[in-house]
């Protein structure tokens, strides 16, 4: 193996830039030549395929996004442009490439897999959903997290001066990992959350007792897959008694300066990517498990479905206790 590329495909995450960084300056200390994909698989048909080198990734590790843009492509459901995209790494030489990307991005790099021959693939869970079957960890989750602490944390402070309570609606796709761990991380009273069933009923006679012994606002987590975080504000309101607001946190989870965690995770992700390529792993995604980094094939991470792990099931179980 000589040449190797990297694109980032699907929703961007904080990370993705030492992703880049990592990969550059890997490749190049043992000696391969690295080449950016612009714009996802998008750039992959379009052949905007270019040479990297160390400047092209100097700075970039304290910012959110991807320098090489990203996108998704309803091109690429063609096979035509699949061979297309498949000839233009060929015409580049390039022997091997990087995906970063979710469940989705994985389903398109083994369409590619199957439909080349000769060439290597490798997927790096990269979603702030976490909601890719295989891994524990997706690249970008802890500084999502950590947007979400800091928002809900500021969001209190008004919560109480008014006497309000507040819906705070976490993306996550159908999977409610984030909005489950914001909400046992910031204090919240409420989580809603598809994996765990509710009972509003149950949450408005504990409330009501909970006003009556002096309870004065209260902050509640929805996730964005359960469509109901207006009706839950409108069930402060009318059930509960407390005026009520509505805050969409949106695509703000998606950006900021990458946390310490998320900056090494994307350099062990990488380091793993590129050891497998070069220890002969034509297709598979590096997961990470119990501490540890492994390569599964793709079929048994794209093709399946996330479970949030019991131990912070049973604790968001408490909310509706």
């Amino acid at each position: 193996m000589k040449n190797i590329a990297i694109l980032c495909s699907g929703g961007d995450v904080s990370g993705m830039n030492a992703a880049l960084k990592r990969f550059v300056e890997y490749s190049i200390a043992k000696g391969l030549t690295p080449f950016f994909v612009d714009s996802g698989f998008e750039g992959l048909i379009d052949n905007k395929i270019e040479q990297a080198g160390y400047r092209d990734v100097a700075g970039i590790i304290s910012r959110g996004g991807t320098k090489i843009h990203s996108s998704r492509s309803e091109r690429f459901m063609q096979k035509k442009y699949r061979e297309q995209a498949i000839a233009n790494l060929r015409s580049h030489g390039i022997d091997a490439l990087i995906v970063l990307g979710g469940d989705g991005s994985f389903k398109g790099v083994q369409v590619l897999s199957d439909e080349s021959e000769g060439l290597g693939f490798a997927g790096i869970p990269a979603t702030i959903d976490n909601d890719i079957a295989g891994t524990e960890y997706s690249l970008g989750v802890d500084t999502a997290l950590n947007v979400i602490k800091y928002a809900i944390d500021s969001i209190r402070d008004t919560a109480s001066s008014f006497s309000r309570a507040f819906v705070i609606e976490a993306m996550g796709r159908e999977c409610g990992y984030l909005s489950l761990v914001s909400a046992l991380t910031s204090g919240a009273e409420m989580c809603l959350i598809p994996e765990i069933p509710y009972d509003l009923d149950h949450y408005k006679k504990r409330f009501k007792k909970e006003i009556e012994e002096g309870r004065g606002y209260f902050i509640a987590v929805v996730s964005e897959a359960l469509k109901r975080s207006e009706q839950i504000v409108e069930w402060f309101e009318e059930d509960i008694g407390v005026e009520s607001r509505l805050m969409v946190l949106g695509h703000i989870q998606r950006g900021g300066n990458p946390t310490v965690r998320d900056r090494l995770m994307a350099f062990h992700f990488v380091t793993h990517a590129i050891d497998g390529l070069l220890e002969g792993n034509r297709s598979s995604v590096v997961c990470y498990n119990n501490g540890g980094f492994d390569h599964k094939k793709i079929e048994e991470v794209a093709f399946k479905k996330y479970q949030i792990k019991e131990d912070l099931l049973k604790l968001g179980r408490e909310f509706g206790r």
